[in-house]
């Protein structure tokens, strides 16, 4: 009888003292990879508006320095008066407008705000070694949530125009966010969606830009437009 209570006691306490394993047994293997590359990625990740001539360009943009140079797709902040950037934190800042490749060529532009604190960056991928078929996750501003994950797959590879199809969920308020592979890559930068009924419903057709064509552009920056201030506005 003695054994028995020393052995149920044992027990007892082997699982009051691991609650965390228990917690990560609740999760399946695939829902580990989407909460990791969430938590990793999302600090990372910010919410754009720009002022243009009818009204507010919203997007989405990856921070690529610490220093707050920020990716994000040309067409959000095309011909903008002003351009503010939300982090994840919830603090706003006035954005410098750095660099641009046109909407019709390959849709990226760099913008710089200047953080109170060092920023959370992503990583980039090779995007010569995408496949389709292959899971994707994307995080954006869909609406204006804020922080939105969304997961699907590699649905097609369009090799004449350069662009990664997926069916994973993108929305107006996405355009500039990542396109990230299981380990937390960016192997795309989210542009557009195929929507017959004009920005009413997502149907399942996302487009991004591969990764490296990021890559080489964020190359062709000219360091010397890095240095002018811009401000936090709340």
């Amino acid at each position: 009888m003695k054994k028995f209570i020393f052995i149920h006691l044992t027990l007892s306490l082997f699982l009051m003292c691991t609650p965390y394993t228990q917690a990560q047994q609740r999760y399946a293997d695939d829902e580990k990879v989407n909460i990791t590359v969430y938590e990793q990625i999302s600090p990372a990740i910010v919410a754009i508006e720009a002022q243009v001539s009818d009204g507010v360009s919203a997007g989405t943009g990856c921070v690529i320095t610490s220093d707050g140079l920020i990716l994000t797709g040309s067409h959000v902040v095309e011909d903008a008066k002003e351009v503010e950037v939300t982090t994840y934190n919830g603090q706003t800042y006035k954005a410098k407008f750095i660099a641009q490749m046109s909407a019709k060529n390959k849709d990226l532009a760099i913008l710089k705000i200047n953080p109170d604190k060092p920023l959370k960056t992503v990583s980039f991928g090779d995007s010569e070694e995408v496949k389709v078929g292959q899971k994707v996750l994307t995080i954006g501003n869909p609406f204006g949530f804020s922080n939105t994950l969304t997961q699907g797959i590699i649905s097609r590879i369009d090799y004449v125009k350069n662009r990664f199809q997926t069916d994973a969920a993108i929305n107006p308020g996405c355009s500039g966010g990542p396109l990230l592979n299981s380990t937390g890559e960016v192997i795309g930068i989210s542009q557009s969606i195929y929507n017959p009924d004009h920005n009413i419903s997502n149907i399942g057709i996302g487009f991004a830009i591969p990764s490296n064509e990021a890559v080489k552009f964020i190359a062709t920056i000219d360091k010397s437009k890095l240095n002018s201030k811009t401000g936090r506005t709340k």
